[in-house]
């Protein structure tokens, strides 16, 4: 049947999230009198499952919360943060999100909970492109799991066969290729050195996964 649906990651694949992270750890970090530069903690923990960095970061500073409890915080600074301080879209991730949803079916695929996504995806009008949305909230096992992605391609009803994923990081990567996907990796300047061997493509940019892949003939 040919491509009929792409399933999209969100962090650092349509949004520019990265900085919004990183200052929401350090709000988290700031009682412990931690501090670890952007560059640094950015280019360790790009793709990271928050709960993940939450754990190594409790574990390498011996804190008084869980991994879970990290993340928690971290979570709820991410939503504060973000009513005021929206991150930037990547280029082109409108236009090439309307391009695709002409030809296919769209889901978005995160490893941010909904209310950490949702309000950004309102706020810059992407909501009407997706056919379907997985969040962190919908699955019991998140990225690099196989189950957001699972979900989806089953929300979409369409096989692996029909379907390309997007994604930005290694965490992702492996949550599509464990489902079975071809995947397009989109890196960026903290996830560059990260293992793509597993990418059935790599883009430099949205523009061109759509110039590239998925444009119709």
């Amino acid at each position: 049947m040919g491509l009929q649906a792409i399933l999209f990651d969100f962090d650092g694949t349509l949004v520019d999230s990265e900085a919004l992270h990183y200052t929401s750890w350090c709000k988290v970090l700031s009682p412990f009198n931690i501090f670890i530069s952007e560059s640094e903690f950015c280019d360790e923990f790009s793709g990271v499952p928050t709960v993940k960095t939450g754990h190594i970061l409790q574990q390498r500073y011996n804190l008084p919360y869980s991994g879970g409890e990290l993340a928690t915080l971290k979570n709820t600074q991410f939503v504060e943060t973000a009513a005021t301080e929206k991150p930037k879209l990547m280029p082109h991730a409108v236009d090439v999100l309307s391009l695709c949803a002409q030809h296919y079916k769209l889901a978005l695929v995160t490893g941010s909970t909904r209310a950490e996504a949702l309000p950004v995806l309102t706020h810059y009008q992407l909501l009407e492109f997706f056919d379907y949305i997985v969040c962190k909230d919908d699955v019991t096992n998140p990225k690099p799991h196989p189950e957001p992605y699972c979900l989806a391609m089953a929300k979409l009803n369409i096989s692996a066969q029909e379907a390309i994923a997007v994604e930005d990081s290694q965490t992702g990567l492996a949550s599509a290729t464990a489902a079975g996907l071809k995947t397009v990796v989109i890196s960026h300047l903290h996830s560059a050195g990260q293992d793509f061997t597993k990418a059935a493509w790599r883009s430099d940019s949205l523009e061109a996964m759509w110039q590239q892949i998925v444009k119709p003939s």
